[in-house]
């Protein structure tokens, strides 16, 4: 069964109408299940729900043996957890479907990485869902040791640009100056 998913948020008819149609080509032989948020295209070849619930939901990504999406950290995240093959497309500003371009950048970067495959426009979805069964994408190591470092390193930075003294000045003269 592969899961499409396109958030809560807004509606994504872009993604949703190119799986229904691929699904119609006899592109998709696998059962297909979307959650399509409030939409008012209605896929006719599979089945589709416009919510459910967070278990429900965290059901069919575990049983799922792929996973289609708009291009949101969550998904992403959740898909990179159960090691699920993972293909999005991300929402465009210029067609109404997100207020900026940042699922296209998410897309591109998590794509460079290798954990995920990205349909840039729905014309290229088709060939990319033949790619889905055979995609295994490269495992994402949790490294909180280099995220501390990379903090640390930041807050460093600043200390040795503003000294703590004149920082705690600052603070607290901002401190008084804001109150009524």
């Amino acid at each position: 069964m592969i899961f499409l998913t396109v958030g809560t948020q807004f509606p994504f008819d872009r993604l949703v109408k190119a799986v229904n149609h691929a699904v119609e080509a006899g592109l998709v032989t696998e059962q297909v299940v979307g959650q399509i948020g409030q939409t008012e295209y209605r896929p006719n070849s599979f089945l589709a729900v416009q919510s459910m619930e967070k278990q429900t939901f965290d059901n069919y990504i575990r049983c799922a043996s792929a996973i289609i999406s708009h291009a949101g950290t969550g998904t992403i995240t959740m898909a990179l957890e159960h090691r699920k093959p993972l293909l999005v497309m991300p929402r465009r500003k210029e067609f109404g479907e997100v207020v900026n371009n940042h699922q296209f950048e998410i897309a591109e970067k998590f794509e460079e990485l290798g954990y995920i495959l990205v349909a840039y426009h729905e014309n290229d979805l088709a060939e990319k869902i033949k790619k889905l069964k055979s995609f295994n994408p490269k495992v994402r190591k949790d490294d909180a040791e280099a995220v501390i470092d990379r903090i640390t390193d930041f807050l460093n930075s600043i200390d040795r640009l503003i000294p703590r003294k004149s920082l705690a000045h600052n603070v607290t003269a901002f401190q008084i100056s804001e109150k009524p």
